[in-house]
């Protein structure tokens, strides 16, 4: 946290300039706020500074760990090798120190079991430094790659196998059997992410963090990738959906005040205005009418792709009092109606293992289908379709190479109001190998939606 002034502006500035890069909304007022903030706090205390930035730029639970990510890389703990791996009482401290062998290993891990049993945040910091510097140096790497690893460190200490160890000793502790085993797993997941964090500090010394942070670290859970996603992230991901739906539904409720009055009446305006000699002080309009649109969503719910068919119509069902009726279906290779599925305050986790459960129904052959679905829906399910009627498709347009059934799907688009596509690819995939995104696109506008925040801005301009 030294330097001169302008050292600690350029850093201030391109640590701002990360958090716009991964997603988090910085504006010039919440920048100048940090500032004051951080002119009247003592710089010699990270854990200060670090709050003062998350209090002035941190609007959101869930962007909390990608500014813990990049906070670490711009202002980190320690620098350098952050400490000496030989210590005044070891036998080579005179010569060349041991870094890595079964003694060192067998020492370290005896510690970490330690520091694991009494939960010491700031003994399991200092092991985590130590183990990446005995541990995890890539000796004879290529040139431009780094010379760190968090994967050979962990690989080498295998905290996980330490854990009925640590078990045992809470246990001596008082603790109950399913407490000490949350604890244990708590704390070596925990010890995993500073190793995990040292590795990148590292990493961010030599290549600078603006590297790293294009690279290694992960967007805030609204802006991951669905097809990117682990099962952790899918879990926040599902807590995320009912906040999401309530931020949309009071901002379409602001909108639809705003637009509540009608166009311009003009001849009870001009009525109105003979008491004033002409002059129209107050303008008359005709009442707006009432108009929600019937939604019909289809979704593919196949491998990968299945996870992001589920939040949108977990969000969509959501927001139904937006829309005059909700029909969804679900398909593989054959279409099958979910609507049932979704009832008035089910629980989020309930009606994805409902989903997961019903998916079995939309299979036959278990190969993705499109053009059989579009001709399913199109024979089976016409009643949903419409002139008050919307269709939404979910899916990546991916279709095994079978048939595309263009006409069907032009069938569809010709009798609704309006047609969607949202695609949870990257749109410089479609058309690649299997990918039939052009030519559905060209029959239905098709729009990359790959995270939560797109969903929620996609989901806005269908209501």
């Amino acid at each position: 946290m030294t330097g001169d002034g302008s050292g600690l502006v350029a850093r201030h500035v391109d640590f701002l300039e990360a958090l716009r890069g991964a997603g988090i909304p910085v504006s010039l007022a919440e920048d100048l706020d940090a500032v004051a903030a951080l002119s009247v706090l003592p710089w010699s205390d990270r854990t200060t500074v670090r709050d003062a930035y998350a209090a002035t730029l941190v609007k959101r639970q869930v962007q909390r760990p990608t500014f813990e990510a990049l906070f670490d890389l711009w202002f980190p703990r320690l620098v350098g090798r952050g400490s000496e791996v030989a210590t005044p009482g070891d036998e080579a401290a005179d010569e060349a120190p041991v870094k890595d062998g079964p003694g060192q290993l067998a020492d370290l891990r005896e510690r970490l079991t330690e520091a694991l049993e009494s939960g010491s945040e700031r003994d399991l910091a200092d092991l985590a430094v130590e183990a990446v510097e005995r541990f995890g140096e890539m000796p004879g790497r290529a040139p431009g790659l780094s010379g760190w690893s968090a994967y050979t460190t962990l690989r080498r200490v295998s905290p996980e196998e330490l854990v009925d160890r640590v078990v045992a000793g809470l246990l001596a502790r008082g603790r109950t059997d399913d407490e000490a085993r949350r604890a244990a797993a708590r704390r070596v997941g925990g010890f995993t992410a500073l190793v995990e964090g040292d590795a990148r500090r590292r990493i961010a010394e030599e290549k600078g963090p603006g590297h790293l942070a294009d690279v290694a670290v992960r967007p805030s859970i609204d802006r991951l990738d669905f097809t990117a996603a682990r099962a952790a992230d899918l879990a926040q991901m599902r807590r995320e959906i009912q906040p999401l739906a309530r931020r949309l539904a009071t901002r379409l409720a602001r909108e639809q005040r705003a637009r509540r009055r009608g166009p311009l009446d003009v001849r009870r305006t001009v009525r109105a205005s003979l008491s004033s000699g002409g002059v129209p002080l107050t303008t008359h309009h005709r009442p707006r009418r009432p108009h929600r649109s019937e939604l019909v969503v289809l979704c593919d719910v196949s491998g990968s792709v299945a996870g992001f068919a589920s939040f949108t119509l977990l969000l969509v069902f959501a927001l139904r009092e937006q829309f005059g009726k909700v029909r969804a279906f679900t398909f593989v290779d054959r279409v099958h109606e979910v609507t049932d599925t979704f009832r008035p305050g089910a629980d989020p986790g309930q009606v994805l293992a409902d989903l997961a459960a019903s998916s079995a129904h939309a299979a036959r052959f278990g190969r993705t289908n499109y053009g059989r679905a579009f001709t399913d829906l199109l024979a089976g399910h016409s009643d949903a379709l419409g002139p008050k009627a919307s269709l939404l498709v979910l899916g990546d347009a991916r279709s095994n190479y079978s048939d595309l059934a263009l006409p069907a799907l032009r069938e569809l688009a010709g009798s609704v109001r309006h047609a969607w596509w949202l695609n949870p690819e990257h749109a410089r995939h479609w058309g690649t190998g299997d990918s039939a995104a052009r030519p559905y696109g060209e029959i239905v506008p098709m729009v990359e939606c790959r995270n939560l925040t797109q969903l929620g801005e996609l989901v806005h301009d269908l209501v």
